[in-house]
């Protein structure tokens, strides 16, 4: 069997005993299952926030970027880390002070239970896509190194993702992405040392890239004048993006106000370490194998994104490609486990309980397998969705996640980002803003594209400015168009009744209020840190074993390395735990935050 089939098993196996590991703790009530109880600590919940913006796309659509473009591809990672700078200086301690299981119960507060039905039956379908996208950039790829049927490949996938949601909930979604960053750690640097080593160093990179490190090809006189305009925006975008009532929801799985603000932290310092690194393996690639576009062929219109795999292929030791596909697995794994148990916490909390089942309350244990089934059949659509997207091959998959992210998207994080800091709106702000937003979404994209604009202002760009400026020209569209409809709503507030004015000034007061982790929090630390450093040292000792794959001894040394740091790491950790062998935290009873 292929060396690097067999890394693959390894890694399910893996997975799957991760959620196995975390079962107890996932199910024991319906709040364990959807948000971990609140009851996490900041190093695990940092992971899953960086994790949860991070899928196969980036060492695929993003590296195809990098390849063919050179250093502009980091601008949307860039605006990340100020997402994350901005979480960690106010959203994140007060998204988890909101006190609630699902995105959608603060949306019900801060704007009333229609809304919170509006953006239940939106978010999910969004999110479905949104997952879709990010299965679909893995099969691609997957086919094409495994050389199975792409429609098996998204099946097989879709199902362990499935699989490892509906066992343990978001214990078992939290524990993988931290395990899964990991791997996706090791592959990052290990990638981005062997390649900095044979182009010959960062000042080489740069000046031998092929079409312009800072410009790339097909560029005019506008181009960087285009490209600080684009990083600016982009800046915008994702502060957005990752501070709002939908997506801060990680925060929600934190044992307290100071853990999520940690956990912030990490997740920034690990897009920024990321940012820095990740892109040196494609930018090599486009020095060192410029026929790489024709390695696989099967790819079609898509095949420069494969430069990962390309650079693997022929410039890492035998087995890297099947941890450079774990790794993408485990990118994709990450985001679309949280989509699928958030889903569930939305269906459950949001639409099952207030409406199907509103005059007939139920058990955690009854609402935990209503929120099971529904994690099931968000799963099975999602594979669907990937499957249509086979079909769309004539976008790239980095145009095609931009588009999602800045035509779909936009509408719905625009209320819920100025809704945490304009406070005098009327309910109807929230909704009237995404169909006014999605209005502006169709015209932009139909009536007044960018190039519309450039011809009225006289204005010569190339294809490839054109395709850069209609990302800028969707966001600011929507930051002023989009923005201003829901500024431009305060003009229509009314003091509300005095039942919804309560739930407001609690909305409010619950922000500004510490959340403090209770007594029972010991036993979840311990059992958080012994069953991480366990299942670490298992990962360790597996690769481990990749030392005795046929290599030169520069390449079996950098497994031996890579090995050994996680051992060690996995051995700290379990060491860190109490020797008091209490459980008490698996045999927590759910008691609502106060």
């Amino acid at each position: 069997m292929d060396i690097n089939i067999i890394v693959m098993v390894v890694y399910f196996v893996l997975m799957i005993a991760i959620s196995y590991a975390f079962k107890k703790m996932g199910t024991g009530s319906a709040s364990h299952y959807f948000r971990g109880g609140g009851r996490m600590l900041w190093w695990m919940v940092g992971a899953t926030a960086f994790m949860a913006q991070f899928s196969a796309w980036t060492f695929t659509g993003a590296a195809g970027q990098a390849y063919r473009y050179g250093f502009t591809a980091i601008g949307v990672f860039a605006g990340n880390v100020i997402g994350y700078i901005v979480g960690w200086w106010w959203f994140a301690t007060r998204f988890r002070q909101l006190r609630v299981d699902t995105p959608t119960q603060a949306i019900s507060q801060r704007f009333g239970p229609k809304n919170e039905q509006f953006f239940t039956w939106i978010l999910i379908p969004l999110s479905i896509l949104n997952a879709g996208v990010w299965l679909n950039s893995l099969a691609v790829f997957a086919s094409a190194v495994f050389k199975y049927d792409l429609t098996l490949t998204l099946w097989i996938t879709g199902l362990v993702v499935l699989l490892i949601s509906l066992l343990s909930g978001s214990w078992g979604v939290v524990a993988s992405d931290f395990v899964q960053t990991l791997i996706v750690a090791i592959i990052s640097v290990v990638c981005a040392a062997v390649a900095l080593f044979k182009v010959g160093g960062p000042v080489k990179m740069v000046n031998d890239f092929p079409s312009g490190f800072f410009t790339g090809p097909d560029t005019g006189p506008h181009y960087i004048l285009i490209l600080i305009v684009c990083f600016a925006f982009f800046f915008v975008k994702q502060l957005q993006s990752f501070n709002n009532l939908q997506d801060s929801y990680r925060y929600l799985n934190a044992k307290d106000s100071a853990n999520a603000k940690k956990a912030a932290l990490f997740a920034l310092f690990l897009m920024l370490f990321g940012t820095l690194i990740w892109f040196i393996p494609p930018w090599a690639t486009a020095i060192l194998y410029p026929d790489m576009a024709q390695s696989h062929p099967e790819l079609g219109k898509n095949a420069t994104d494969a430069a990962y795999l390309v650079f693997s292929e022929r410039a890492m030791p035998e087995g890297t490609v099947g941890l450079l596909m774990a790794g993408l697995f485990a990118a994709t794994m990450s985001s679309m486990d949280t989509a699928l148990n958030r889903n569930s916490g939305i269906f459950v909390r949001s639409f099952w309980t207030p409406v199907v089942n509103r005059n007939e309350p139920k058990s955690e244990h009854y609402l935990l397998r209503v929120g099971q089934t529904a994690c099931i059949v968000n799963g099975v659509l999602v594979i669907l969705v990937a499957q249509y997207m086979q079909s769309l091959q004539e976008l790239s998959l980095f145009d095609l996640m931009i588009q999602v992210g800045t035509l779909a998207s936009a509408p719905i994080i625009v209320p819920l980002f100025f809704g945490m800091f304009i406070r005098k709106t009327p309910d109807w702000s929230a909704w009237g803003t995404v169909v006014f937003g999605l209005i502006v979404s169709y015209v932009i994209t139909h009536w007044l594209t960018v190039k519309d604009v450039s011809d009225t202002l006289g204005l010569t760009l190339t294809n490839r400015e054109l395709k850069d400026l209609s990302a800028v020209w969707n966001i600011f569209c929507h930051l002023v168009f989009t923005g201003g409809f829901f500024c431009l709503s305060t003009l229509f507030y009314r003091e509300p009744g005095k039942a919804r004015a309560s739930v407001l000034a609690t909305f409010f007061s619950n922000m500004e209020t510490p959340v403090y982790a209770d007594h029972e929090q010991d036993g979840f630390d311990r059992l958080q840190r012994s069953k991480i450093g366990k299942i670490s040292l298992a990962m360790g000792l597996c690769m481990l074993l990749m030392i005795l794959i046929p290599n030169p001894l520069w390449g079996r040394l950098l497994f031996l390395l890579s090995a050994a740091a996680i051992i060690l790491f996995g051995y700290v950790l379990w060491r860190s735990a109490s020797s008091d062998s209490s459980t008490q935290g698996s045999n927590y009873v759910y008691r609502p935050e106060k």
